[in-house]
């Protein structure tokens, strides 16, 4: 059924502004009893995949978050449409992508080898080796894991059979180019310990280019990604890049890692659960970009924002802020120049997906802190007086998704006063490991819908202003 408080939900143009008694929350029903329409609109959407209709005809999405929470919602998604930018941070430095920082140096790829292990194709039997074979992680114990990596690099492996000869020499090219770079820096001893192929492939491809959207483009030629499908490093480099936040009582912490979940050690296995790590001493008040040998606000660095991400910001049909990390997934790709601007300009869905758990970096925040959050680091507000913006949170925002039972408080007044009107209720589960999460089709189909209406109004919208002149 679906709970209405007076007012439309979209009118022709957007931002929205309707006074509060126009605030409407949207409960969709799960999928298994969705109305007909609702049914029929998504066969529809469904349909783009799978029909010959060429794929300009989809709508165009980008997408803000983290390598691994989207994760869970990407195989539904490429059945409503495959014109998805996945704008990806680069500063991820645990696990085994922080061995191969630390001995190879450049910017971190997991969070995008994740995204296109996602995306790749798994329509034969090679893809799905081919698959298998880049998303393998080796044992955590380190003496098994460099035998299993030895028994790799020289083909032998098991995970070998069912690629092709042009398929096997071209992944384990990089592979054996990615051990020869390690060799030549015998005075570091690397550690394979759950260290992923896949991240090991990209940074020997990474490496022999010297190009980060090389290695991206291999990567996606090799898991046959639609090529309207793109993957994009929200900042293009071949440098190391060092996240750092400050809390509102001054402290400030160094590394993503140590932000989100910090471990022991790098062999550690990273525990994402909601309250895994000791809480953080205060709220944080912003993240920012620091030298990669910087430990406090004088190191503060300014990075350019990849102009591709730029680019797909201009054009694409809807904005999404996905669930993750708030902090250290979402906001690295929010605070960089000219991406507050083009999103505030933007007359488009920016539409928020409401994560369904807090964690160690929202403990106590309810969902209007989400989008202070977020406009905060659109508008660079405790960043340098010069580069700061003053948008409106409805400027950035214009809809808000939020899975049914999460635990994040919806705070209708507050969210009211920010400008967001519009609140849509997703059915849910619920994960052992990390709590309430969107159920995938009811996501998407909500999803679609807002899409759909939106597209609509628009269409309407012209055709009005065709007649009046």
């Amino acid at each position: 059924m679906v709970d209405t408080f007076l007012g439309p939900t979209f009118c022709n143009t957007v931002p929205l502004t309707f006074s509060i008694s126009d605030f409407r929350i949207l409960a969709y029903p799960s999928s298994s009893s969705s109305s007909m329409a609702t049914s029929s609109q998504y066969r529809q959407h469904r349909r783009c995949c799978s029909n010959p209709n060429p794929p300009h005809h989809q709508p165009a999405l980008l997408v803000f978050s983290g390598g691994t929470a989207f994760n869970g919602v990407i195989e539904e998604l490429k059945h409503f449409t495959t014109r998805v930018a996945h704008v990806l941070p680069v500063s991820d430095d645990g696990g085994s992508t922080a061995e191969i920082v630390r001995v190879l140096g450049g910017p971190a790829v997991g969070d995008i080898r994740s995204r296109c292990l996602r995306l790749s194709d798994q329509s034969t039997a090679e893809a799905l080796a081919v698959r298998n074979l880049l998303g393998h992680r080796l044992p955590l114990d380190p003496l098994q894991a460099k035998s299993e990596w030895y028994s790799i690099v020289e083909g032998d492996h098991l995970l070998w059979k069912g690629v092709s000869k042009p398929y096997r020499e071209t992944i384990r090219a990089f592979l054996v180019y990615f051990q020869n770079q390690i060799l030549r820096r015998a005075e570091e001893s690397f550690c394979f310990s759950n260290g992923s192929i896949g991240n090991f492939f990209f940074a020997g491809a990474r490496i022999f280019f010297q190009s980060l959207d090389a290695a991206i483009f291999l990567f996606l030629r090799v898991s046959d990604i639609p090529p309207e499908s793109l993957v994009l490093p929200v900042i293009s480099t071949n440098d190391r890049l060092t996240l750092g936040c400050e809390l509102w009582d001054g402290t400030i912490i160094r590394g993503q890692n140590e932000i989100s979940h910090p471990t022991s050690g790098t062999t550690e296995l990273i525990k994402k659960g909601s309250f895994s790590a000791p809480a953080l001493t205060s709220k944080i008040k912003r993240v920012f970009y620091m030298s990669s040998e910087g430990k406090n606000l004088l190191h503060e660095v300014f990075p350019m924002a990849n102009v591709a991400v730029l680019e797909q910001l201009n054009n694409v049909d809807c904005i999404v802020y996905g669930m993750g990390s708030l902090f250290t997934s979402i906001c690295p790709s929010l605070v960089l120049l000219r991406v507050g601007e083009i999103i505030s300009s933007r007359s488009c869905l920016k539409v928020l997906v409401l994560n369904g758990t807090l964690d160690r970096e929202t403990n106590g925040f309810s969902a209007s802190c989400f989008i202070t959050a977020i406009t905060d680091a659109l508008n660079r507000t405790y960043g340098q007086p010069g580069n700061r913006l003053q948008n409106p949170p409805s400027h950035y925002i214009n809809t808000l998704l939020v899975p049914r039972g999460g635990e994040i408080p919806v705070d209708i007044e507050c969210l009211s006063a920010q400008g967001i009107f519009d609140v849509i209720v997703v059915d849910s589960l619920r994960d052992p490991k990390v709590g309430i999460i969107y159920d995938p089709k009811s996501l998407i189909t909500s999803l679609a819908n807002l899409i759909d209406r939106y597209m609509t109004s628009r269409v309407d919208g012209l055709m009005q202003d065709d007649n009046d002149s």
